[in-house]
C-alpha cells in the first residue's frame, strides 16, 4: 500500500521500490481496498518481492519499514540508505473476525498509510 501511495503522489520525485521479508502474494483484501481509492495494484503491475531481491543490489536514500516484524527482522545495515524510517502499521491480514471486520481493518490501515505518506511528503518537501 505504501509503495502504491508513494508512486501515485511522488513517483516523479522518487524511484519507489517495495519488498517484504519474504515474497508473498498480495492479499486479496489489499487489492480490494486499494481499488476503492482508485489504485489498481494488479493493473499497475505491483507484485510482492523479497528483501533479497534488492539488498546489496540497489542503493536507497530512504528506507521505510512499515511493520514491527520487518523493523525487528529487516537487515540492520542497508548499503547507501541515508534515512531509515519506521512506520509501524498493524498488519490487517492478522485481524480476526468475518469478512466485514477484516475489510474494516484493511481500510483503516490503508487510510493510516495514505495519511502518513502525505505527511512525510509534505515534511520532506519542507526539508
Amino acid at each position: 500500500m505504501a509503495e502504491a501511495f508513494l508512486r501515485r503522489q511522488a513517483g516523479d520525485q522518487f524511484e519507489v521500490f517495495s519488498c517484504g521479508l519474504d515474497a508473498e502474494p498480495i492479499h486479496p483484501m489489499t487489492i480490494e481496498v486499494m481499488r476503492e481509492v482508485g489504485i489498481d495494484l494488479v493493473a499497475d503491475g505491483h507484485r510482492s518481492q523479497a528483501v533479497s531481491d534488492y539488498l546489496g543490489k540497489i542503493s536507497v536514500t530512504h528506507l521505510i519499514i512499515v511493520c514491527d516484524r520487518a523493523a525487528r527482522d529487516c537487515p540492520k545495515i542497508w548499503p547507501g540508505a541515508l534515512n531509515r524510517l519506521s512506520w509501524p502499521f498493524d498488519v490487517p491480514a492478522c485481524a480476526g473476525g468475518g469478512r466485514e471486520r477484516q475489510l474494516t481493518e484493511f481500510r483503516r490501515v490503508r487510510d493510516e498509510i495514505a495519511a502518513r505518506v502525505q505527511t512525510w511528503l509534505r515534511d520532506e518537501a519542507g526539508s
